[in-house]
């Protein structure tokens, strides 16, 4: 079963090493205005894992301006967490794919595997279709992963897109979805 995947430490694990050179990359480039960015992570409190989540998981990288007058924050794209949603990525992934094939019991088993209730997977599928598909960012993925793209599937259509195990394609899902996770004006490199 799919939900395995998010208990497997190993994939929580790769997936806090790539936002730790996403956050490389942001400090490196510093601030806008040319200030040098000081560490200002903040705790988060995922939901959606069905193991351990390996020590500073829960820690969303973010960065501070260190010139006085500017301030301003960079938090870098994130392969961990989708933008100010509670759960994880990976979970609103996987779980609204497994909701495209909807019955009561496999509601039934999310809820009690990972504790998300009908309709949040419900407002997660609407945002899919209502806001992700609609966006600019959707449009753009449409024209780059066209014909395979299917709207009306998606998330279940970007994890089609790539080949290779379940982990490999929805590491490169999440990779894909990392410009959406932060403010534009970022520009790292999502590996």
């Amino acid at each position: 079963m799919c939900l395995d995947l998010l208990a497997d430490a190993r994939f929580f694990s790769l997936l806090l090493d790539v936002d730790g050179d996403l956050a490389a990359q942001a400090r490196t480039a510093g601030c806008a205005c040319g200030g040098p960015l000081y560490i200002a992570h903040f705790a988060r409190k995922p939901r959606g894992a069905r193991g351990v989540l390996p020590p500073g998981f829960e820690r969303r990288f973010s960065f501070c301006c260190g010139r006085d007058g500017c301030r301003r924050r960079a938090t870098p794209p994130s392969v961990r967490f989708l933008g100010r949603k509670v759960y994880l990525a990976a979970t609103v992934v996987l779980v609204t794919v497994l909701r495209q094939g909807p019955t009561p019991r496999r509601l039934a088993a999310l809820r009690e595997a990972l504790g998300v209730e009908p309709a949040t997977v419900a407002r997660w599928r609407s945002w899919w279709r209502e806001r992700f598909v609609p966006s600019p960012f959707g449009r753009a993925l449409k024209a780059r992963l066209a014909p395979g793209w299917g709207e009306h599937a998606v998330p279940a259509s970007l994890l089609d897109a790539f080949s290779g195990s379940l982990a490999e394609r929805l590491r490169a899902v999440l990779a894909l979805l990392a410009p959406i996770t932060t403010r534009p004006g970022l520009a790292v490199h999502v590996p």
